[in-house]
């Protein structure tokens, strides 16, 4: 991973606000794993907007598909159940507020996990949350991700906000479908925060919304990124778009999901397979959309299982043992 092309629209900056670096926690800063990261308050901070075309097709698929979370997710809430109460299989230690980077003139904070005992740098996450934001969910997902040896960063593309109500989160990822160019400075301010911090391999991985922005990851970091991990989320088999991508490529996907149809999942495996792209696309029979998500109602254990334990194998193959 160079980082080069993902680097260049960022700059490090001084901020007088960040005199005494946070190094996560205190006991966090005495296993040195991370010193690089915020040494003298630097932070990175998005530059000139890079320009990528954006056709109103893109945002139109955007809308139907925030109508189409509206109607998966209609009886839906946020509340954790048990099952979303794993514990990591190895100790953590995390930052719920670590800044990564400056989009217009704001510090954009999202959540860092990592092994306690990390003594330097490890492979990566880029973590992106569902349609109901920066969540307890998502934070503990971290925190799981983050005991399998892994630097987490769940960002957050909601500004600091989260939904209850799936009207409420409707409304918050329109605002992310009708300003795409935001989030993408956000991933990239992610990416470059995760670079400087010294990971030699970077992932990204989202479910729901945040697999569709997994993907968008994949395609903003087309050179760079290692890995993409998307679950359930918006896909495309638009050839010109994925033609650049060359993270390998994890999909899981329900068969009974009436937001992210199945026939769009075959089209996306239809068009990897014709690009010759690494990707391994599972699609899970009698489940539907969220499955893996332990607060909905959709939760399927079996599947959800399955899953966890494909992602795991998928990225030590490609971000813990060397890549691909």
């Amino acid at each position: 991973m160079s980082g080069t092309s993902a680097a260049h629209c960022f700059k490090l900056r001084h901020s007088s606000r960040h005199q005494e670096p946070r190094m996560l926690t205190a006991s966090l800063s005495k296993t040195g794993m991370l010193a690089a990261l915020l040494v003298s308050g630097l932070l990175l901070s998005a530059c000139a907007k890079e320009e990528t075309v954006n056709d109103e097709s893109d945002k139109v698929a955007g809308r139907e598909n925030a109508e189409a979370m509206s109607r998966e997710h209609a009886k839906d809430t946020t509340e954790p159940s048990p099952v979303a109460e794993i514990a990591p299989a190895r100790a953590v230690i995390s930052d719920p507020k670590m800044p990564y980077v400056e989009v217009g003139d704001q510090n954009v904070y999202g959540y860092f996990s990592a092994p306690s005992d990390m003594l330097e740098p490890l492979p990566a996450l880029i973590v992106i949350h569902e349609w109901w934001g920066l969540n307890d969910n998502v934070r503990a997902m971290a925190d799981r991700l983050a005991g399998e040896g892994y630097m987490v960063l769940a960002v957050d593309l909601y500004g600091g906000r989260t939904a209850s109500t799936p009207a409420q989160a409707r409304a918050l990822m329109l605002e992310v479908v009708e300003e795409p160019e935001v989030a993408r400075q956000n991933l990239r301010g992610a990416y470059q925060f995760l670079a400087t911090a010294g990971a030699p391999r970077v992932g990204s991985l989202g479910w729901c919304f945040g697999g569709g922005w997994s993907l968008n990851t994949a395609q903003l970091f087309p050179d760079d990124l290692d890995a993409s991990v998307i679950y359930y989320g918006q896909v495309t088999a638009d050839e010109d778009k994925l033609r650049a991508i060359n993270a390998p490529i994890l999909g899981l996907f329900g068969a009974d999901d009436a937001g992210i149809k199945v026939d769009s999942v075959e089209a996306f495996r239809d068009a990897l397979e014709h690009l010759r792209k690494d990707h391994e696309i599972h699609i899970y029979p009698g489940v539907g959309h969220a499955f893996a998500n332990p607060t909905g109602t959709n939760y399927n254990a079996e599947a959800a299982t399955d899953a966890w334990e494909k992602t795991i194998e998928f990225l030590g193959r490609h971000l813990s043992d060397g890549g691909s």
